[in-house]
Order: structure tokens, then C-alpha cells, then sequence
């Protein structure tokens, strides 16, 4: 019987060492924990003293085996030594070392099979685009929009360089409303995205540029600031304006105004999470026939906002969207992230203060460079 004594830091190493140098024939005699000799002893971490023995007449084919496993455990690990002790390894060397050379090939070949099957090209053609995917973060666009603009950038045939077919891509994915703001127009969307301002600009360049005849009606009466605001604006421009203070009221103020080209409604800024003021505000276009339900959403807003406002405000049907405050950030992605995500074409952009100047009806040409960073706001 062969008896060996092992001192390691762990079970399992100790269990490691005797299964490769006595084979998994040995069984444990005892165990206990230990520390070196000596003061400095005193101070050192506890060892485990492991004593293992095996019948010194083991089956020399089951030695074989462990032996030649070992060699393969080793292979598979991408060692290129070995440090057993065992003489009859060493006297082996010449054959085992042919077994690890094939044994490593086939391992480097199942690896590369797998690599280049669900990585490699992956990998390879993400490299290759990683230029224009980081325009696209740097951009602030959202990432599941950087996937599917890439994707379908990697499908283009054309000529060109990749920021070139992104744009073109963007241009595909946007919608652009077309349409002229006629009979009543409703402004919806949560508090400061600058629902008030944006009114008073529509009120002004239909009023001022386009001669239309324009009628104001408000129905945020919670905010007497921004009666009062909107009230200035329509003496300044000489239209009439209506307050709305219940639900009843809002069919007689648009019967008042029936004569108007265009009613522009101005609607309480709303939480999209408060369902119960969704469902009040809903009720007050309920009375109406309404032509066009602009949702608006500032362009600083956060992709994370962006779902839940587009989602919250769905209930009222939004034909259009508005998106303002492009004077307040400086990348534009968010723009791209809104549109596909209310899958609403872009009705105007508000790009400032000054009323009635800074709101513009634009083109796919003009957002898709803006989104890339190419143009910058007016």
C-alpha cells in the first residue's frame, strides 16, 4: 500500500492532487487542520494535512487511464507542459505528446467552428460598424433603433459611406405629416413641454402669414398663468379667445368660434401615468369632432419617458406629433426615438422662444441630418 501525506490550502486541492498522483482507487486515512511551525506559524492562515492511500497493486490499466486522462484534462486546458511526477507518464512523453497536439487541434478546430458560426461574423461585422454606431449613440438615438438602422444599412448596395446610408435609412423609418391645420386642432401632452408657447406660435404663423382666421380656446384652467399668457397673445394678434372651465362649456365656445378657419385648443398639461386625468381630458374632446390631435413632447425628454408618454397619452387617438425645446439640447436622436415610437408623422418643430418665428414645418432630409448630427437646429 503506497500512504501519502498532503498539505493544501483547501479540500478540494488536496482531493485535485491525490486524484492525479494516486488515482481515483486512493481513499482518505484522515484529515486535520494544521499551521506551519514557528511564531511566524502563529500568524499564517491554517492548512489542511490530508493523508490518502491506494493499494500498491492497482489494476496498471486503470493507471493507464487516469494517466492518459490527465494528458487529455491538461490538453483541453491549454497547457503546454506537464508536471505530474509519475515516471511512467514521463517514459510516455513521446506518444502523449502526439495525443495533446491532436487533441489541442481538435479543440481549436471545435472552437473556431463555433466562433465563426455565432461570433466571428457577428463580431466582424459589428467592427465594421462601429464607426457609425457611435455616431448613433453619441447621438443619443435609442438602441434598439441603432440595431435596426444598422441592419438595414448593412443591406444597402449602394455606393456611399455608411453615415450617408443611415441617413437614407432614417428617411424611410419617419413619417412627415403634410397636412395644412384646418377646423379644430387639439395640443396635448404632459406639463412643460411648452404647450402654451407652441399654441400662440400655430395661432400666429396661420394668422399672420398664412391669413387664416384663427380662433384661441384654452381649457387649462389649472394654470392661471397660462390663461393669462395665452389671452396677451391673442389681443397681440388681434384673434378671439375662449376659456373653457367645464365640459359642458367646451361645445359652446367652439359654436362661438364656428366662423374660424382653424380653433386651436389648448389643453392642461397631464401626467401620461395618471390615468384618471387621461380619462378627464379625454372626455372633454369627446364633445368634439375634432380634424387633428397633436401630441407634444419636448426634445429633452429621456428615451425611458419617451415609451411612457407615448403609451399614456394613446387613448386620445394622437393623429400628429409637435416636438419642442430643440433649442435646449444639442444631439437630436430623441426626435428619431418619439416618431418610431408613437409611429406618428412629425407635424412641426419649435426650435425657440420667439413667437410666432421659431416653429417650422420640415422635411425626412432636414431630421435625418439633424438626428445624425449633420445639420444642427435652427
Amino acid at each position: 500500500m503506497v500512504i501519502k501525506k498532503y498539505l493544501a490550502n483547501s479540500m478540494n486541492e488536496a482531493m485535485m492532487r491525490i486524484r492525479r498522483e494516486l488515482g481515483s482507487e486512493a481513499v482518505i486515512i484522515s484529515q486535520r487542520k494544521v499551521r506551519k511551525k514557528g511564531i511566524r506559524g502563529f500568524f499564517s492562515k491554517s492548512m489542511i494535512e490530508v493523508t490518502a492511500a491506494v493499494e500498491s497493486n492497482v489494476n496498471t490499466s486503470k493507471s493507464k487511464t487516469v494517466d492518459t486522462f490527465e494528458v487529455f484534462k491538461r490538453a483541453l486546458n491549454g497547457r503546454n507542459e506537464l508536471s505530474v511526477n509519475d515516471e511512467n507518464i514521463q517514459n510516455k512523453e513521446s506518444k502523449e505528446e502526439k495525443l495533446f497536439r491532436e487533441v489541442h487541434e481538435l479543440k481549436s478546430m471545435i472552437n473556431n467552428i463555433a466562433v465563426n458560426q455565432y461570433g466571428s461574423q457577428n463580431k466582424e461585422n459589428d467592427d465594421a460598424y462601429s464607426e457609425l454606431r457611435n455616431i448613433l449613440m453619441q447621438n443619443d438615438i435609442s438602441e434598439v433603433f441603432i440595431d435596426e438602422i444598422i441592419d438595414k444599412v448593412k443591406k444597402m448596395d449602394e455606393e456611399i459611406d455608411d453615415v450617408s446610408k443611415a441617413k437614407s435609412v432614417i428617411e424611410d423609418m419617419i413619417q412627415i405629416s403634410d397636412d395644412d391645420l384646418n377646423g379644430i386642432v387639439v395640443l396635448v401632452g404632459p406639463t412643460g413641454v411648452g404647450k402654451t408657447t407652441t399654441v400662440a406660435k400655430l395661432a400666429g404663423k396661420l394668422s399672420l402669414i398664412e391669413k387664416k382666421k384663427v380662433g384661441l380656446i384654452t381649457i387649462d384652467t389649472y394654470r392661471i398663468g397660462a390663461v393669462e399668457q395665452l389671452k396677451t397673445y391673442a389681443n397681440i394678434m388681434n384673434i378671439p379667445f375662449r376659456v373653457v372651465f367645464t365640459i359642458n362649456d367646451i361645445e359652446n365656445a367652439v359654436k362661438e368660434l364656428e366662423d374660424c378657419d382653424v380653433i386651436i385648443i389648448d389643453t392642461t398639461g397631464r401626467s401620461s401615468k395618471n390615468k384618471m386625468q387621461i380619462s378627464e381630458l379625454r372626455a372633454f374632446l369627446g364633445r368634439l369632432n375634432i380634424d387633428n390631435i397633436n401630441l407634444v413632447i419636448s426634445c429633452t425628454t429621456k428615451n425611458k419617458d419617451i415609451d411612457i408618454i407615448v403609451d399614456g397619452y394613446d387613448v386620445l387617438n394622437y393623429n400628429n406629433i409637435i416636438i419642442t425645446k430643440l433649442d435646449e439640447t444639442s444631439t437630436y436622436g430623441s426626435i428619431l426615438n418619439i416618431l418610431l415610437k408613437a409611429d406618428k408623422p412629425l407635424s412641426y418643430i419649435a426650435t425657440g422662444q420667439n413667437v410666432p418665428d421659431d416653429i417650422i414645418k420640415t422635411d425626412k432630409k432636414y431630421i435625418s441630418e439633424l438626428v445624425l448630427g449633420v445639420e444642427e437646429s435652427c
